[in-house]
């Protein structure tokens, strides 16, 4: 994979981060409107360390935001692997 270019795209973090709370608050049944201070955050996210089932739902939400659905495995196109910056 060609993490040196999702790296330096910001939609890329913002997948990876939506990828990771999205099934932690689902789990949790809040919302993001719920995480109204710092505290409440990191509180929710060490609740969702150590539980093995939320943890496998952010392994497979994540699994789906970095698998190119179009390339056969988990691996991008070598045209993409060519890739400096994300493409315009």
């Amino acid at each position: 994979m060609n993490w040196k270019v999702r790296a330096h795209n910001p939609l890329w973090w913002a997948q990876m981060v939506l990828a990771v709370l999205t099934p932690i608050l689902a789990y949790a049944g809040l919302t993001a409107a719920d995480l109204t201070s710092w505290g409440a955050l990191w509180d929710l996210l060490a609740g969702a360390a150590r539980n093995p089932y939320v943890l496998g739902l952010v392994v497979v939400s994540v699994w789906n935001a970095v698998n190119a659905p179009t390339t056969k495995g988990l691996r991008d196109s070598a045209n993409a692997m060519t890739y400096d910056k994300p493409r315009g």
